[in-house]
């Protein structure tokens, strides 16, 4: 019986559809688990989801790789999900147009601490050079993140764990430091959400606000593209640096 049971679990990991399936299964009981805990950003439904991803994987045997074949259809809606957020942008075009200026400096300071800050505190603590590149572009979205990634040196499997819990952390901690600051204006806080919690904290704003939930799609957006034509740029002079 244990033999048949074998075969059958070789046979299905062998098909993409499983990977697939399993996300998405997994993802809607982790859903459910959020809403009967309160809905707590602690116990985000993607934390979950990556507990327990992580644990069949580990149960089964089963790498990466193998896993990314049938998980990469969700990977590719990233793309088309991030995109979409140009209609909210384009119906707040009248606001972003008044405020373009101190949008565009606090988008580039705010890309280039997220980015500083974290290799900067992981080189300090001898982290190698591949750590340090995969560290770097980790508070945009995934797709551009794991490109940038790869552009230097840095491991894109590794780069996508760190803007899940980049993100995850951002949620986290968003609600509580927007009270400490007396943060009132919607705007600023979908903005702030989105520079540093990417695609995350863009949908936690837009339960604040459509408002909120459009600049935080801006923020997004000038992180993505602040990271991937500075980035790469900025950071030749470290693998003289760290001996890379």
């Amino acid at each position: 019986m244990a033999e048949e049971i074998t075969d059958i679990w070789a046979f299905l990991a062998a098909s993409p559809l499983l990977w697939l399936t399993m996300t998405l299964v997994v993802f809607q009981g982790s859903l459910w688990i959020n809403k009967r805990l309160g809905g707590s950003p602690v116990l985000h439904p993607v934390l979950i989801s990556m507990a327990i991803l992580i644990g069949i994987l580990l149960l089964t045997g089963t790498d990466y790789d193998t896993y990314f074949d049938g998980a990469q259809f969700i990977h590719f809606l990233l793309g088309p999900a991030t995109v979409a957020l140009a209609i909210p942008l384009y119906e707040n075009r009248q606001q972003i147009r008044a405020l373009l200026l101190p949008l565009l400096v606090s988008g580039l300071a705010g890309a280039a601490t997220a980015a500083l800050s974290a290799v900067t505190i992981a080189y300090l603590m001898g982290a190698e050079w591949v750590t340090l590149m995969s560290l770097a572009p980790k508070s945009v979205t995934s797709p551009i993140a794991m490109g940038v990634s790869e552009k230097l040196g840095g491991l894109p499997s590794l780069t996508a764990a760190l803007v899940l819990l980049t993100g995850a952390i951002g949620c986290i901690l968003a609600p509580g430091l927007i009270r400490l600051l007396r943060i009132r204006d919607d705007r600023v806080k979908g903005f702030a959400m989105g520079l540093s919690a990417h695609g995350f904290g863009t949908a936690q704003a837009f339960g604040i606000s459509a408002t909120a939930g459009a600049f935080a799609g801006l923020g997004l957006a000038l992180a993505g593209i602040i990271t991937a034509f500075l980035l790469p740029a900025s950071f030749n002079w470290l693998p003289i640096l760290v001996g890379g």
